[in-house]
């Protein structure tokens, strides 16, 4: 609480886009985006996004908005266009977008390969943009039932002992202080943004179409794909937790599911292995 307390003059207009995302989670849509333009303004301001920067981010959020309106021939281009732009967020390739550093090259134990931590506001904006793009979201899906939750629960359980057996991690609990920093940026900058995209709009969307197997593979396939700058063994893994997760959101059909899922095996990854990777 300490490390919090002391990073507060720092990271205190993330408390609104946290805010924001909390209330977008939880359906409160005009709230949600009555934060998010808070944050946009306090961002502006304190120089953490140049004004064509907001300028694009306000398209992007009229474009989604606009998106589920549209019928027939424009409809696949529209879809591309907004998996683009979300990959381009979630990237940050947007320039005029300045994440703040908030951890620099620190270990989270004496075996642990050396951190470093942006709370991002490009990357969360793919959870608003889903939010106006696809209706469904946060709508609860027929569940399949007790068995596909259950695997996808064995997997995710299994995922990390595998990380030790292969060398991938060792074993190194521990609480950094700045582990309760972490959890929020991680839970709601990070895996919140990250399963809308691949298991609200995409597996789901997928499994609309071409059914649920090949919306589950796909979109596994596609989270790995997209861990593949930090080498091969992490993006196997990578897929692995996508289809654990995708398990769990096909198995329940809610979509807290997934997220819940994804945020817990990075928070064990944290507090009883090393982190990211040994040293």
């Amino acid at each position: 609480m300490s490390f919090v307390l002391s990073t507060l003059p720092q990271t205190w207009p993330w408390l609104i886009l946290m805010a924001a995302l909390a209330a977008g989670w939880s359906a409160q849509r005009g709230l949600a985006f009555a934060l998010l333009a808070a944050f946009g303004g306090v961002a502006l301001a304190l120089g953490f996004l140049k004004p064509l920067a907001l300028a694009a981010l306000t398209a992007g959020l009229l474009f989604a908005a606009v998106l589920p309106r549209t019928r027939g021939s424009a409809r696949l281009p529209g879809h591309a266009a907004l998996i683009l732009w979300a990959l381009a967020l979630g990237a940050h390739l947007l320039p005029g977008v300045h994440n703040l550093l908030i951890l620099d090259q620190v270990q989270a134990g004496p075996a642990s390969a050396p951190y470093s931590l942006h709370l991002n506001l490009d990357k969360p904006l793919v959870f608003f943009t889903l939010l106006l793009a696809w209706p469904a979201l946060l709508q609860r899906n027929a569940p399949a039932g007790r068995p596909a939750w259950l695997a996808g629960l064995l997997l995710l359980a299994a995922l990390l002992p595998l990380a030790l057996l292969t060398g991938a991690l060792r074993l190194e609990p521990g609480l950094p202080d700045w582990t309760l920093l972490w959890m929020a940026s991680n839970l709601l900058l990070t895996c919140l943004a990250e399963e809308a995209f691949f298991r609200g709009y995409l597996q789901q969307g997928l499994s609309r179409r071409y059914g649920p197997a090949a919306g589950l593979a796909a979109a596994s396939l596609l989270f790995g794909l997209a861990h593949i700058g930090a080498g091969p063994a992490v993006a196997g893994f990578a897929a692995l937790l996508g289809l654990a997760c995708g398990l769990g959101y096909w198995g329940t059909g809610r979509f807290q599911v997934p997220v819940l899922m994804h945020f817990a095996f990075n928070l064990t990854h944290l507090l009883l292995f090393t982190y990211p990777g040994p040293a």
